[in-house]
C-alpha cells in the first residue's frame, strides 16, 4: 500500500500515523530512536507491507503488470490501490478526503521535530502539491508514476503503467475492494496487539 492507505489504516493516533507514513525511510532497528507511538507505526507499516505482498489478490494485480514492469509491479499496484482508496474514500470514512489530508498535513507540521530528515525534506512537496488528494484522479496517478520513474532514472518505466490501469481499471478496482476490506480487519487486530 502507498502513503494514503498507510495513514488511513493507522486509526486516530497521530504519532502512529506518522510512524506508519515515514517507515519506508527507517532501516533496520533505527526505529528504536523514535517515540514509542512512532515505533508502533513503523512496526504497523512493516506488517501491512508483508501482509500485502503475500496476499493472493494483491499478487493477482501485480501479475498483470509483471511482464512489462517486473519487480516494480508491486510498487505500481501500491499506487493504483491508493487511487482506488482516494476515489472511493466515502466508502471508508465519514470525513472528507480533503479534511483528512488537511488534518494529517497539520499533524506533520505540529510534530515536525519527531520526523526523520527524509520525511522533513519531503513535507513541502507533499503539502504544496497535495499528493494525497491528487491520488483521486487517473491524471494525478499519472503524475505520481512519472515522478517515481524520474527518481529511478526512468529504468522502471512506471510512467507507462497508466495504460494498464486504464485498460484493466475495473479488474484492479474489484481486486482492491476485496483486498482492502480484509486489510482493514487484519490491521485493526494488529493495532490492538502493538
Amino acid at each position: 500500500m502507498n502513503f494514503l492507505a498507510h495513514i488511513f489504516l493507522s486509526g486516530d493516533d497521530e504519532l502512529l500515523k506518522i510512524g506508519n507514513f515515514m517507515a519506508d525511510g527507517i532501516r533496520g532497528k533505527q526505529y528504536e530512536q523514535f517515540h514509542l507511538s512512532i515505533q508502533k507505526g513503523i512496526h504497523l507499516h512493516r506488517f501491512i507491507d508483508t501482509y500485502t505482498d503475500a496476499h493472493p489478490i494483491f499478487r493477482q494485480s501485480t501479475k498483470r503488470l509483471h511482464p512489462n514492469y517486473h519487480h516494480y509491479s508491486g510498487i505500481i499496484v501500491d499506487i493504483f490501490y491508493d487511487h482506488f482508496l482516494a476515489k472511493n474514500w466515502s466508502t471508508y470514512s465519514d470525513e472528507t478526503l480533503e479534511d483528512f489530508t488537511a488534518h494529517f498535513y497539520q499533524s506533520l507540521r505540529d510534530n515536525y521535530d519527531f520526523l526523520n530528515p527524509k520525511t522533513q525534506k519531503m513535507i513541502p512537496y507533499l503539502i504544496t502539491q497535495n499528493w494525497l488528494v491528487s491520488y483521486r484522479t487517473v491524471e494525478g496517478i499519472a503524475i505520481v508514476l512519472e515522478k517515481m520513474d524520474h527518481r529511478m532514472k526512468s529504468a522502471s518505466n512506471m510512467r507507462f503503467s497508466i495504460k494498464e490501469l486504464t485498460t484493466y481499471y475495473s479488474k484492479f478496482e474489484e481486486e482492491f475492494t476485496i483486498f482492502f476490506e480484509e486489510l482493514i480487519a487484519i490491521t485493526k487486530l494488529k493495532i490492538n496487539s502493538l
